[in-house]
């Protein structure tokens, strides 16, 4: 354990990490920055504000970053589709919609995030996996890994160990990916487990995959270890100074913008209402008391908002007043628990006092809920 901690140490005497300076001016060839939060909103808006600021036909740049727990989802998916929505809440665990397409990814700090950017005319994504295949072996020359037709990376030739995704702008683009080190596997494996049925969309869907951690197959490397080796590699073949800068993403100075770009990232307009149109037809089996009753709900929803809600309840279960309002309340709201709650709330107060009404409601109105 004492000589694996100083084989760690001398390795990383051999990268220098230094703060933020004005390094944007820095002279041509690559820049090596580093993320010191671990927010996904924080470092998503480091993406944007690069692309769209940085003269990539100057200077190129490679982005390390990593995320407390998170789930992010392709700019063109659905997160109903993609993932476990309550068990995300549940668990306190972060969903966020990127700008670039591909697939929904579980983050968190056993994940390390890599973007490259280039000019659109230097974009190569198979050469930046290969660079990564290529730093990973002269770090372990034993690890069997290599890249796919896919722009995936395998290891023993059946675990993906890094997806891929990009966003190309008219002049400038990055390409990123993930590399599985050391996540919770058990939690990815349950929050991307979406339990909605009868949801059709023409949003993107992601492809299920085989993974393993690749400190599952060695456990003297870390993450500081990988991260480095890249960056070593990112400077060879950029013929650059491998020392990585760190930067704050929430610094206005250096970022001018930065806190808007994050804010935004986070509203529900842009994690929810940029889903494609999609629609809900579900049965509901509700227990109540001895018997089971089914319920049927078709909903349209567009930009995160109920176009069309149509609910059939058994005849006379509610009183038809009631129940209509709920329908005329859901139409043109937010497919969204807290806001069906307040209106569920408000229409509860002015439901007539009578004790088997209040359950019949509060029970339509909890699976309603729970299908958001």
């Amino acid at each position: 354990m004492v000589l694996q901690s100083l084989k760690n140490c001398l390795w990383l005497s051999c990268i220098h990490r230094t703060p933020k300076a004005c390094f944007w001016s820095t002279a041509g060839g690559g820049l090596i920055i580093q993320s010191v939060s671990n927010d996904v909103y924080q470092n998503l808006a480091v993406e944007d504000w690069i692309h769209d600021h940085m003269d990539l036909e100057k200077q190129q740049v490679l982005f390390l970053w990593r995320n407390s727990p998170a789930v992010v989802i392709g700019r063109h998916q659905n997160p109903w589709q993609e993932c476990n929505l309550g068990l995300l809440r549940q668990k306190n665990i972060k969903l966020a919609r990127r700008r670039s397409g591909g697939g929904t990814v579980y983050h968190d700090l056993g994940n390390i995030n890599l973007t490259f950017f280039t000019t659109r005319k230097k974009y190569e994504r198979m050469g930046n996996l290969k660079l990564i295949v290529k730093a990973l072996k002269a770090l372990r020359p034993q690890l069997d890994v290599h890249v796919t037709d896919r722009y995936d990376i395998l290891l023993n030739r059946q675990y993906k160990i890094s997806g891929t995704a990009a966003k190309l702008g008219r002049t400038s683009a990055y390409h990123h990916c993930t590399l599985l080190c050391n996540a919770d596997k058990s939690v990815l494996s349950s929050v991307l487990k979406s339990p909605y049925k009868g949801l059709k969309s023409n949003a993107t869907p992601s492809v299920p995959a085989s993974v393993k951690n690749l400190f599952e197959e060695d456990a003297s490397l870390t993450s500081e270890m990988l991260l480095d080796a890249i960056a070593k590699e990112y400077a060879v073949q950029n013929q650059t100074d491998h020392h990585i800068t760190l930067i704050n993403p929430a610094d206005e100075t250096l970022l001018p913008g930065i806190s808007n770009r994050t804010k935004e990232l986070q509203t529900w307009e842009w994690v929810y209402g940029k889903t494609p149109k999609f629609s809900i037809n579900t049965c509901l089996s509700m227990a109540y008391k001895d018997s089971v009753l089914d319920v049927k709900v078709n909903m349209d929803v567009k930009h995160g908002r109920i176009e069309v809600c149509n609910i059939e309840l058994p005849e006379q279960w509610l009183p038809p007043g009631l129940f209509s309002e709920l329908v005329k309340g859901l139409t043109g709201s937010k497919f969204c628990p807290n806001e069906t709650t307040t209106l569920v709330t408000a229409l509860l107060r002015v439901c007539p006092q009578d004790h088997e009404l209040h359950s019949r409601w509060s029970l339509l109105c909890e699976n309603m809920i729970r299908l958001m």
